[in-house]
C-alpha cells in the first residue's frame, strides 16, 4: 500500500504558523517548500548564478507543507484536523493529497540540499556530495535519512551556532530530541570530549548513530540513546542542547538543571517568537538566566545558566 503526500499550499508571510500545525498532525517529519528568500539565502553560502532557473522561477508569494501520512493511519482525519487548525487560525489555504509511494519522499527534496557553511567553523556536507570545498572548516558529513537535522532550518542553524560559542575543548554534551545527531557530532568536531544524543524515536536514534560512524565517532565518546528526555541519562554535562519545540522546552525547564554542571550552558532552540514569553517564565521559574538570545526568521534560540545563589 502507498503512502498519502498532503500538500497545503499557504501565503509565504504564514509558513512558519502553518508549520508548526503541521507538526502536530504527524509524528514523524514534514516537508517545507518557502523560496521567499531564496536570493538571501543562497548568497549566504553560493553565487547567485548557482541557483537552477526552475528554482528562480517560483512563485515566491506562496509556500507549501507536505505531510505523508503511513498506509496505517487515516489521511482524511489528518486533513480534517489540519483544515480545522488553518480555519480557527486564519489562515488562507488550500489543500491536496494523493498516493506517494515511500521512496520518492524519501529521496525528493536531496537534490535541494548542498553543502552549507555553519557559523565561522563547521561545513554541513550532505553524505551524497563528494565535489566541495571545506575552506579549512571541520567537516560534518550528514544523512538525515527521516530524522530531523540537516543543518538548513534555521532552529538547527541557530543551535550549531551557539554551540560554536560556547562549547569549549573537552566538554561533556548532552543532545535531548537529538533527530539525525547533528548538533552531538558538531560539537565534537567543535572539541567536546563526548557527546550523548537522546531521542524517543527508534528511526531518530538508528540515523544518529550511523552519522556518528560516518564522521568517525563511536561509543563511548559518541553514545545515542532512546529515550524521553532524560529517563536513561545519567550524570552532569557541561553543556545540553535542546533542538525542539516550546511545550517540550517548558517542560523540559524543570528537569534540565538536574544534568547541569553548575558552570554549564542549556542552549535550547525551536521556538517562535510569540511562545517567548512562555519559554523565558518558565527559564525564570525553574532557576536560569538567559545569557545570550538569538533569532532568525521568527525562530528563537537561547542560552542560559544556573542563577548563582
Amino acid at each position: 500500500m502507498d503512502w498519502t503526500e498532503i500538500k497545503i499550499e499557504v501565503d509565504a508571510v504564514n509558513i512558519d504558523r502553518a508549520a508548526d500545525i503541521a507538526h502536530m498532525a504527524v509524528p514523524y517529519g514534514i516537508y517545507v517548500e518557502d523560496y521567499s528568500a531564496l536570493e538571501e539565502e543562497v548568497l549566504e553560502i553560493a553565487n547567485i548564478d548557482l541557483i537552477d532557473e526552475e528554482l528562480l522561477e517560483k512563485d515566491r508569494t506562496k509556500a507549501y507543507v507536505h505531510i505523508y501520512i503511513s498506509p496505517e493511519e487515516s489521511y482524511m482525519e489528518a486533513v480534517s484536523f489540519l483544515k480545522e487548525r488553518y480555519d480557527s487560525e486564519k489562515i488562507p489555504y488550500t489543500v491536496e493529497y494523493k498516493p506517494c509511494k515511500n521512496e520518492d519522499w524519501e529521496n525528493n527534496w536531496k537534490e535541494y540540499f548542498k553543502p552549507m557553511r555553519i557559523g565561522e567553523k563547521l561545513l554541513i556536507r550532505p553524505l551524497w556530495i563528494d565535489d566541495y570545498d571545506p575552506q579549512g572548516r571541520a567537516v560534518l558529513s550528514i544523512e538525515p535519512g527521516l530524522a530531523f537535522g540537516s543543518g538548513g532550518h534555521n532552529t538547527t542553524r541557530l543551535c550549531l551556532e551557539a554551540l560554536e560559542k560556547y562549547v569549549k575543548k573537552g566538554d561533556s554534551v548532552l543532545d535531548c530530541g537529538c533527530g539525525s545527531g547533528i548538533l552531538s557530532i558538531a560539537t565534537l568536531l567543535l572539541g567536546a570530549g563526548n557527546a550523548t544524543g537522546v531521542d524517543i524515536d527508534a528511526l531518530a536514534v538508528k540515523t544518529a548513530r550511523e552519522n556518528g560512524t560516518v564522521n568517525g565517532f563511536s561509543e563511548p565518546q559518541y553514545k545515542i540513546l532512546q529515550g524521553n528526555l532524560t529517563d536513561k541519562v545519567t550524570g552532569k554535562f557541561d553543556v545540553i542542547a535542546a533542538n525542539i519545540v516550546a511545550d517540550i522546552i517548558i517542560l523540559f525547564a524543570s528537569q534540565v538543571g538536574e544534568f547541569l554542571k553548575d558552570d554549564g550552558v542549556f542552549i535550547t532552540s525551536g521556538i517562535i517568537e510569540p511562545r517567548e514569553p512562555e519559554v523565558t517564565a518558565a527559564f525564570k521559574e525553574n532557576g536560569f538566566e538567559i545569557i545570550n538570545r538569538f533569532e532568525d526568521g521568527g525562530w528563537l534560540c537561547f542560552v542560559c545558566k544556573k542563577k548563582k545563589a
